[in-house]
């Protein structure tokens, strides 16, 4: 299995450009990030090794070149899922299907905030990757189209009919991924399907100024908003999700003395400094 390395040429790189921030990058440029197994499996990697690194706080996600993530990848040197020997042909399906799959969940179990800072295409699988973030934001060259439509496939894969709808709406939902036309930054912005858009260059530095802010905050209050955040967009009931914001926040307020820290740092004029 490959593994993450620091080298300048591996599918992945892992980078602390600023106190506390963990940038993860798609190095497969040539491919345009595309979903080889040589690519996602260190990523996967990648997203685990970050997640339990307890001095970061906030995650980047964004890819190398002019595309974030192409989707399926097409070439013959994409290398081969994880563990296959002895596999079926329909065990090997299955395995490089589950592979894939938990990209998504995997994003999601990271206790810290994730951003996707999307750099051009976003196109299939590379769209339902930026869907497992917490916060999107777009290049002004970024577009997302939801291929699998395109290639005479379904267009949900990667929990793309679950994560599409409650980030857009049914409606535009259904139109994207039965049409299979491109999403241009500025109309997926005005959809809510990014936050904002932002110039080319200026991009990772938004993304960085962002964690930045994000980070002047309490570990375990960011955490576990994120944590509640996805659990919301699974519950069943206003009454149930009320009783797990209570108990969330009933948690944090009497087991750290976070608010009297804020209160102490409003009167003082001067930043919070959250110990948790």
């Amino acid at each position: 299995m490959p593994r993450v390395t620091n080298s300048p040429d591996a599918p992945v790189l892992i980078d602390s450009p600023r106190p506390h921030t963990t940038v993860i990058t798609l190095n497969r440029p040539e491919r345009m990030n595309s979903m080889a197994f040589n690519l996602m499996v260190p990523l996967h990697e990648a997203l685990e090794q970050v997640g339990a690194d307890n001095d970061t706080t906030c995650v980047i996600l964004t890819g190398n070149g002019r595309g974030f993530c192409s989707g399926a990848d097409t070439s013959n040197d994409g290398g081969v899922p994880p563990n296959i020997d002895g596999l079926t042909l329909t065990g090997i399906a299955s395995r490089a299907m589950a592979t894939l799959a938990d990209l998504v969940p995997a994003m999601q179990r990271m206790p810290q905030p994730v951003i996707c800072a999307i750099n051009g295409a976003a196109i299939g699988g590379g769209m339902c990757l930026t869907l497992g973030a917490d916060i999107r934001l777009a290049a002004e060259s970024a577009y997302f189209r939801a291929a699998g439509i395109n290639n005479g496939l379904t267009a949900t894969e990667l929990g793309l009919s679950f994560l599409l709808p409650r980030a857009i709406g049914s409606s535009r939902a259904f139109e994207i991924m039965l049409s299979g036309r491109d999403i241009g930054a500025h109309e997926a912005a005005s959809m809510g399907l990014v936050s904002r858009v932002v110039p080319d260059a200026e991009l990772l530095d938004e993304a960085l100024d962002l964690a930045d802010q994000i980070n002047g905050w309490s570990t375990q209050g960011t955490a576990l908003t994120k944590r509640t955040m996805w659990a919301g967009l699974e519950i069943g009931s206003l009454r149930a999700a009320i009783e797990m914001e209570s108990q969330t926040q009933l948690f944090v307020r009497l087991t750290t003395q976070n608010f009297e820290e804020a209160v102490r740092a409003r009167k003082e004029g001067r930043p919070p400094n959250f110990e948790d």
